[in-house]
């Protein structure tokens, strides 16, 4: 999953991004609130954590445009404050959850995990094409005969595919998703990742493929 983290303390913004990676999140890191809004805008994001007290725009303002906008990324609002007039502000204007600083990198996480469970609590966690079956929960692969855990990018990539049988995903849409749209990586890393996650399919005995479109991106597919 990917993650917009707005954040104006620089090491405290460093230090969360990397308890969020090692937990397998992607994560945007911006440092002020007119930059958070428009990473909003674009859409990618799982779910955003907006610290209230930023230059340009603070986090409350952030929230109100986007709702007002129709933005409905499921929002953590961070703030030093601790008042309860304050968690209702925030609350009211749209945000999912509200968390004071300081806090618990532990509560951080499961704070993440709860509201980004919500926005996907209509979908089962059980995503299954063909005789495959991806377990949206422990990152397993599965048939009936064998099972395999993905890594991280291989897993969200496969979700996506999974999620959109037969829909073409360019590989614009798996970077903007995956590695973010100002990320320096090449773009044949989807290549390679696609590469690995057609093996896998192949090791555990599926009836579906990941297929190349020309010029468009790829898609599963049955086995002919």
């Amino acid at each position: 999953m990917r993650l917009l983290y707005a954040e104006d303390e620089r090491a405290l913004s460093d230090a969360v991004c990397v308890v969020l990676r090692h937990a397998n999140y992607t994560v945007d890191a911006v440092y002020d609130g007119e930059d958070a809004l428009e990473y909003l805008r674009t859409g990618v994001y799982d779910a955003a954590i907006l610290d209230i007290m930023m230059p340009k725009m603070d986090g409350v303002d952030v929230l109100k445009t986007a709702r007002s906008e129709g933005i409905q990324t499921p929002i953590l609002l961070l703030t030093a404050k601790s008042e309860i007039d304050d968690r209702v502000t925030g609350l009211d204007a749209g945000a999912d959850d509200y968390l004071t600083k300081p806090f618990a990198m532990k509560e951080l996480l499961a704070r993440v995990r709860v509201m980004t469970r919500r926005s996907t609590e209509s979908l089962d966690n059980l995503l299954t094409f063909g005789n495959v079956t991806l377990d949206t929960l422990t990152y397993e692969m599965k048939t009936a005969q064998k099972s395999l855990r993905l890594a991280n990018k291989e897993f969200q990539m496969f979700q996506m595919l999974m999620a959109n049988p037969g829909q073409v995903i360019s590989v614009d849409k798996f970077m903007d998703k995956i590695w973010g749209w100002d990320s320096d990586t090449e773009q044949n890393v989807v290549w390679v990742y696609i590469s690995y996650l057609r093996r896998k399919l192949e090791s555990i005995g599926a009836d579906i493929r990941i297929k190349a479109v020309r010029n468009l991106g790829y898609t599963l597919d049955r086995n002919a």
